[in-house]
């Protein structure tokens, strides 16, 4: 790609249109980690719905005279419904705006887009999708953990430790998930831990297994709790953590010290690979 082509490249993407919603994911904090559409879209936006989870420094690439709207949604804390927050959007549209709904990580990973977008469709609400990156994936990649790693896993599970009513899904298949996914990663799962924490060991998940704990994922306030299964909950209260945090339980988590790339910065020295011999012995 020529430097000429790659300069055009931005100004070669869509633009909101009057009286259209664009459902864009903000990735999980660092405004460095925005996509080129996203940022474009902040930019020309006249209204911009935004959630809890975003970055007050990914909103300061809107324009100058956008509106910011807040609609946030925090388990146990006062916040929008979500049927209120799509037909906002839908009101917004009809009277000609353009209009950015903001969600922090991927609009379709346990975002709501879905549900935000069939209402649009309802209403006739022309609409695209901008995805993000999932806090899942990238969160975790700045606390040094891979979702994936050769000698460890070929599959991973993502899922929401509570349902639209608040409690723990009665739809997962614990003890499936259990058997047959080597990695675990849970959005707002740390209110029902314990349980869930419960369930995989009575699916056979052994309680010393490696569990972390980000929060606050690529932010500057993210921390890190490393732990195990059995004490994950006892650990993440004596702690004091709160949401938001990504959990993810595996072995991946042993990863951590070597691949912890924020702390390299900060000057630490890089630790070996753990699995450098299991590496050796099955190449």
């Amino acid at each position: 790609m020529s430097d000429t082509t790659r300069l055009a490249l931005p100004t070669s993407l869509p633009a909101i249109e009057p009286g259209h919603v664009w459902l864009a994911g903000a990735g999980p904090g660092d405004p460095g980690l925005l996509t080129l559409l996203a940022a474009k879209a902040l930019s020309e936006a006249d209204i911009i719905v935004h959630d809890a989870l975003v970055n007050d420094d990914c909103l300061k690439l809107a324009r100058s005279g956008a509106i910011l709207e807040y609609a946030g949604k925090r388990g146990g804390k006062p916040s929008a419904k979500q049927r209120d927050i799509s037909l906002r959007l839908v009101e917004l549209a009809k009277a000609g705006h353009r209009v950015l709904r903001l969600k922090g990580g991927d609009p379709f990973v346990f975002g709501r887009g879905g549900e935000e977008a069939l209402t649009l469709i309802e209403h006739g609400v022309p609409f695209r999708i901008v995805p993000g990156i999932t806090a899942g994936i990238g969160g975790l990649a700045y606390a040094g953990i891979p979702v994936t790693h050769r000698e460890v896993n070929h599959a991973v599970t993502f899922l929401t430790g509570h349902d639209s009513s608040g409690v723990v899904p009665d739809r997962i298949d614990w003890a499936a998930i259990g058997r047959g996914s080597p990695v675990i990663v849970m959005y707002m799962a740390m209110k029902h831990m314990g349980q869930i924490a419960a369930n995989l060991m009575a699916a056979g998940r052994r309680p010393d297994e490696a569990v972390a704990f980000v929060c606050n994922a690529a932010t500057q306030e993210q921390t890190v709790l490393e732990t195990t299964l059995g004490r994950a909950e006892a650990d993440m209260l004596a702690a004091g953590i709160e949401p938001p945090a990504i959990v993810v339980i595996g072995e991946v988590v042993r990863l951590r010290p070597s691949l912890d790339w924020l702390g390299a910065l900060s000057g630490r020295t890089l630790l070996p690979d753990p699995f450098a011999v299991e590496r050796k012995d099955t190449a």
